[in-house]
């Protein structure tokens, strides 16, 4: 993970909370993906152009988990989301 990498939603990406989770839309591909909470959560903070270092230290200081586990399930999820066009 480099810490101070931002990572940015793709311009074709429309999301959209429905109860804690969260739909979102490729325009380009016409696809729907849902998140779960956590999933929103880290969604928000790629919106809001956080550095993925401050996304681990704001979520260190919100769930119950250690750092090792959040960086690998936050690569993951970013990985995941370069790898599908939302995020870039």
């Amino acid at each position: 993970m480099l810490p101070e990498r931002v990572v940015r939603v793709s311009d074709d990406v429309v999301f959209k909370p429905v109860g804690e989770e969260m739909v979102l839309l490729d325009f380009q591909s016409g696809m729907y993906y849902g998140l779960d909470p956590v999933g929103v959560r880290i969604w928000q903070l790629i919106a809001a152009q956080h550095p993925l270092g401050d996304i681990v230290e704001t979520l260190l200081a919100e769930y119950d988990v250690t750092r090792a586990d959040l960086e690998r399930d936050v690569d993951a999820l970013v990985e995941e989301l370069e790898r599908r066009g939302l995020v870039s």
